[in-house]
């Protein structure tokens, strides 16, 4: 039934001006629902290495509070490499490592490169975003750690996807840094008030709030130092949790006597000044994520005044995990397990009710296709290799139709000289502390299928290494990996993961979101396994053993 019909008008003879009035007035109040009715607006926080496995979410009492218990928690969530630059760019992309090519920090690893802007920055979901014309897009923060590099643009680069700019000028700092404001270097030094990073992030990230379009949904992205080192914290936390430590979970200060030669060489027990070195730095990083507990307050609050709060979407996370003395490791990420490659993810927005809690298995290439998702695109017309959690957040996800496993890819990082202080360890090692023990090398190369399923909970890796070593855990009955069944486990089940791991070490797209082996449609075969599928091997690959 039309809402105005001008033949019975012009019967009671209504003037011109009155049926003027009339449109009008209907023209006035749809552009009102357009502008009370838009797309969802979207808010992505993400953190740096923050973990979930070690009590990293303790201090966030605040965003806990006002995203978890107002939306959904994630408790299987985890990233497509443990390391910042891979990781943030599988995020960007929605792509595994091995198809968005970012290995390490470094520029030769891709990261920030010349190469990446060329090739991946215009497949990033913002630059999808800021395609469409429908969104307006917004950056604070931490980009990539080489973002800035004279040898990639500098500073000047803005890349494709963002209305407006604030981008951290390589890796995490809280004072003394620069940052790029729509590609001109804006410097800070070391006022609290003027200049520290987080909440710097956090008045700049209202500042847009304020200052944009209505009339447009909008995409914002704040990418916090907290957790990172140097672990600064604001003067008024200084001294908070003097009494907290390092949880001393099972698999704290113990050899990891069955595991990759990396980890077995770190020294058992560790020294007393290890330990106090290690819960110190566990203390500072609590200390820095009060700072992040605010920023999430701060445009929480400033969405709910502005009544967009019920229409927007807001998205917490970190890039990677961590572990301070994990089978006596002192502090780093890069590894294989748990505590390094599994993050949190809370969601709060339109259709999600709170206080869920839910056991689907998500990895961090799957935020970019959910975001495009959220905002009407078509996720098939992309390249990226995960899949929409949305309709999981609305309630309407299935276990039994939904992925059951990941892929893990990690590509170590070496010297090609000895480390003067240790030079029986040889070359070809890397983030070494000053007892010898070292974190990283070229060897520490590796992938993993982790398998979460209603059948199993389970992780099979393999090494790029002379030995080709094997780690399988049983999360389920060891969930702190404390023996790895790989020489126990049934041959059937090796033969199986290792196919599934050549495959999805070899996809792409809608390959990479085919039946994994504890689904009922996986299909097995054995001739198969070497004739048409070429592992991933590190060209860099060293002979240390």
């Amino acid at each position: 039934m039309a809402l105005f019909d001008f033949n019975s008008a012009s019967k009671m003879g209504s003037s011109p001006l009155v049926i003027l009035r009339f449109i009008l007035i209907c023209v006035t109040l749809h552009c009102n629902n357009a502008r009370m009715n838009p797309r969802p607006n979207i808010v992505l926080i993400l953190t740096d290495d923050l973990d979930v496995s070690i009590g990293g979410m303790m201090p966030l009492v605040k965003t806990k509070k006002l995203i978890g218990d107002a939306g959904i928690t994630f408790t299987n969530t985890f990233v497509a490499s443990p390391l910042c630059c891979p990781s943030r760019a599988s995020i960007l992309t929605g792509k595994y490592p091995h198809n968005h090519h970012v290995v390490n920090n470094t520029l030769e690893g891709n990261c920030s490169s010349t190469a990446w802007q060329k090739t991946q920055e215009p497949e990033t979901f913002p630059a999808f975003l800021q395609k469409h014309g429908t969104y307006q897009t917004f950056f604070a923060g931490k980009y990539l750690n080489e973002y800035g590099s004279k040898k990639a643009g500098g500073v000047e680069h803005v890349p494709l996807g963002w209305d407006h700019w604030f981008a951290l000028e390589r890796n995490s700092k809280y004072y003394n840094y620069t940052l790029s404001v729509n590609g001109r270097a804006q410097r800070h030094g070391q006022i609290y008030s003027e200049d520290y990073l987080t909440d710097v992030l956090a008045n700049i990230s209202i500042d847009f709030l304020e200052s944009k379009s209505n009339r447009r949904p909008f995409f914002m992205m704040v990418s916090t130092p907290a957790p990172h080192s140097p672990w600064t914290a604001a003067p008024q936390y200084e001294s908070r949790f003097p009494n907290v430590k390092a949880p001393r979970d099972p698999n704290f200060n113990i050899h990891g006597k069955d595991k990759h030669w990396l980890i077995r060489q770190a020294k058992t027990p560790m020294t007393n000044s290890s330990v106090e070195f290690l819960d110190d730095a566990y203390r500072k990083r609590w200390r820095t994520l009060l700072s992040v507990d605010d920023l999430v307050e701060k445009v929480v609050g400033k969405l709910d005044v502005s009544g967009e709060l019920s229409n927007t979407y807001i998205i917490f996370t970190s890039d990677n995990g961590y572990h301070t003395g994990q089978f006596s490791l002192p502090m780093d990420k890069r590894q294989l397990y748990e505590f390094d490659i599994r993050v949190p993810l809370l969601v709060r927005g339109p259709n999600i009710k709170p206080n869920q809690t839910s056991p689907f298995l998500i990895a961090n290439v799957d935020l970019g296709p959910t975001i495009l998702d959220i905002a009407g695109y078509n996720v098939n017309e992309t390249q990226m290799d995960g899949m929409s959690f949305l309709h999981i957040m609305a309630g309407k996800g299935n276990r039994s139709t939904w992925r059951s496993d990941v892929l893990v890819e990690y590509e170590g990082e070496g010297s090609n000289i000895s480390d003067p202080a240790c030079p029986l360890l040889g070359p070809g090692v890397s983030e070494c502390f000053p007892d010898c023990v070292c974190e990283d090398s070229y060897n520490n190369t590796y992938a993993c299928v982790r398998t979460v399923s209603q059948a199993a909970n389970l992780q099979y890796c393999e090494f790029d290494d002379n030995q080709v070593f094997v780690e399988v855990y049983n999360l389920t009955a060891d969930p702190f990996q404390l023996s790895n069944i790989a020489r126990s486990i049934d041959q059937e089940v090796l033969e199986k993961m290792n196919h599934r791991l050549m495959m999805l070490q070899s996809c792409s797209g809608q390959s990479c979101r085919t039946p994994g082996v504890y689904d009922s449609q996986f299909r097995f075969d054995p001739q198969l396994m070497f004739s048409s599928l070429v592992p991933h091997r590190n060209k860099r690959r060293q002979t240390l053993t």
